[in-house]
Protein backbone atom coordinates (compact mmCIF):
# COMPACT_ATOMS: atom_id res chain seq x y z
CA UNK A 1 0.00 0.00 0.00
CA UNK A 2 1.66 3.52 -0.88
CA UNK A 3 0.48 6.84 -0.03
CA UNK A 4 -0.30 9.57 -2.00
CA UNK A 5 -1.31 12.74 -0.42
CA UNK A 6 -4.30 12.02 1.08
CA UNK A 7 -4.80 8.91 -1.41
CA UNK A 8 -3.97 5.25 -1.42
CA UNK A 9 -2.96 2.93 -3.86
CA UNK A 10 -4.21 -0.60 -3.16
CA UNK A 11 -3.40 -3.45 -5.06
CA UNK A 12 -3.63 -7.25 -3.83
CA UNK A 13 -3.02 -10.29 -5.50
CA UNK A 14 -4.38 -13.77 -5.74
CA UNK A 15 -2.08 -16.83 -4.48
CA UNK A 16 -0.92 -17.54 -7.44
CA UNK A 17 0.52 -13.89 -8.14
CA UNK A 18 -2.73 -12.72 -10.99
CA UNK A 19 -3.10 -9.14 -9.85
CA UNK A 20 -7.16 -9.66 -8.61
CA UNK A 21 -7.37 -5.60 -8.08
CA UNK A 22 -5.74 -3.27 -10.25
CA UNK A 23 -4.24 -0.70 -8.70
CA UNK A 24 -6.42 1.68 -7.88
CA UNK A 25 -7.07 4.90 -5.82
CA UNK A 26 -9.77 5.89 -3.06
CA UNK A 27 -9.80 8.69 -0.74
CA UNK A 28 -8.13 7.28 2.98
CA UNK A 29 -10.99 6.06 4.98
CA UNK A 30 -12.41 4.25 1.77
CA UNK A 31 -11.37 0.69 0.22
CA UNK A 32 -12.16 -0.67 -3.11
CA UNK A 33 -12.69 -4.57 -2.33
CA UNK A 34 -14.01 -5.37 -5.92
CA UNK A 35 -11.89 -6.36 -8.55
CA UNK A 36 -13.00 -6.87 -11.98
CA UNK A 37 -11.75 -10.89 -11.83
CA UNK A 38 -14.42 -11.20 -8.00
CA UNK A 39 -17.35 -9.28 -11.01
CA UNK A 40 -16.78 -11.57 -13.47
CA UNK A 41 -16.54 -14.45 -11.58
CA UNK A 42 -19.75 -13.49 -9.77
CA UNK A 43 -21.53 -13.17 -13.02
CA UNK A 44 -20.48 -16.48 -14.20
CA UNK A 45 -21.62 -17.79 -11.95
CA UNK A 46 -25.01 -16.40 -11.86
CA UNK A 47 -24.65 -17.45 -15.66
CA UNK A 48 -23.90 -20.94 -15.00
CA UNK A 49 -26.94 -21.09 -12.46
CA UNK A 50 -28.99 -19.85 -14.58
CA UNK A 51 -29.89 -16.65 -13.54
CA UNK A 52 -28.49 -14.28 -16.65
CA UNK A 53 -31.28 -15.57 -19.17
CA UNK A 54 -33.72 -13.31 -20.83
CA UNK A 55 -33.63 -10.05 -20.13
CA UNK A 56 -37.46 -9.16 -20.15
CA UNK A 57 -38.13 -7.74 -16.84
CA UNK A 58 -37.62 -4.06 -16.01
CA UNK A 59 -37.17 -3.04 -12.55
CA UNK A 60 -37.66 1.06 -10.76
CA UNK A 61 -37.29 2.53 -7.55
CA UNK A 62 -35.99 5.89 -5.84
CA UNK A 63 -32.72 5.29 -4.56
CA UNK A 64 -30.25 7.96 -2.77
CA UNK A 65 -27.91 9.40 -5.37
CA UNK A 66 -25.52 8.71 -2.73
CA UNK A 67 -25.69 5.20 -2.38
CA UNK A 68 -25.50 4.61 -6.18
CA UNK A 69 -22.04 6.36 -6.51
CA UNK A 70 -20.56 5.01 -3.26
CA UNK A 71 -21.71 1.51 -4.70
CA UNK A 72 -19.82 2.40 -8.11
CA UNK A 73 -16.36 3.68 -6.16
CA UNK A 74 -16.45 1.04 -4.16
CA UNK A 75 -17.45 -1.65 -6.81
CA UNK A 76 -15.27 0.04 -9.66
CA UNK A 77 -18.74 -0.78 -11.53
CA UNK A 78 -19.59 2.20 -13.84
CA UNK A 79 -23.57 1.29 -15.31
CA UNK A 80 -26.41 1.46 -13.02
CA UNK A 81 -27.26 -1.53 -14.85
CA UNK A 82 -24.09 -3.69 -13.91
CA UNK A 83 -24.48 -2.47 -10.98
CA UNK A 84 -27.87 -4.05 -9.89
CA UNK A 85 -27.21 -7.06 -11.93
CA UNK A 86 -23.87 -7.52 -9.72
CA UNK A 87 -25.99 -6.63 -6.44
CA UNK A 88 -28.68 -8.97 -7.27
CA UNK A 89 -26.36 -12.07 -8.43
CA UNK A 90 -24.44 -11.37 -5.44
CA UNK A 91 -27.40 -11.68 -2.85
CA UNK A 92 -28.97 -14.56 -5.56
CA UNK A 93 -25.77 -16.59 -5.23
CA UNK A 94 -25.05 -15.88 -1.15
CA UNK A 95 -24.10 -19.48 0.33
CA UNK A 96 -24.51 -18.63 3.98
CA UNK A 97 -20.86 -18.62 4.31
CA UNK A 98 -20.77 -16.72 7.63
CA UNK A 99 -24.03 -18.78 9.23
CA UNK A 100 -22.45 -21.93 8.37
CA UNK A 101 -19.40 -20.92 9.93
CA UNK A 102 -20.24 -20.15 13.14
CA UNK A 103 -22.37 -23.13 13.84
CA UNK A 104 -19.68 -25.18 12.88
CA UNK A 105 -16.93 -23.40 15.03
CA UNK A 106 -15.39 -25.84 17.21
CA UNK A 107 -16.39 -28.60 15.44
CA UNK A 108 -13.44 -29.88 13.72
CA UNK A 109 -11.06 -32.59 16.18
CA UNK A 110 -8.21 -30.83 17.45
CA UNK A 111 -6.14 -33.27 17.18
CA UNK A 112 -7.19 -34.17 13.65
CA UNK A 113 -4.15 -34.33 10.74
CA UNK A 114 -4.53 -31.89 8.36
CA UNK A 115 -0.93 -32.31 6.71
CA UNK A 116 1.04 -29.06 7.13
Amino acid sequence: MTKQGREKTITSSSPDGVLTAAARSAKAGQFVTVSKARFEAVMKAAEHSGLLGEKSKRIGGRISPALIEQAKKHTGIETDTDLIEFALANVALDDNFGATFRKTQGTVDPDMKLGF
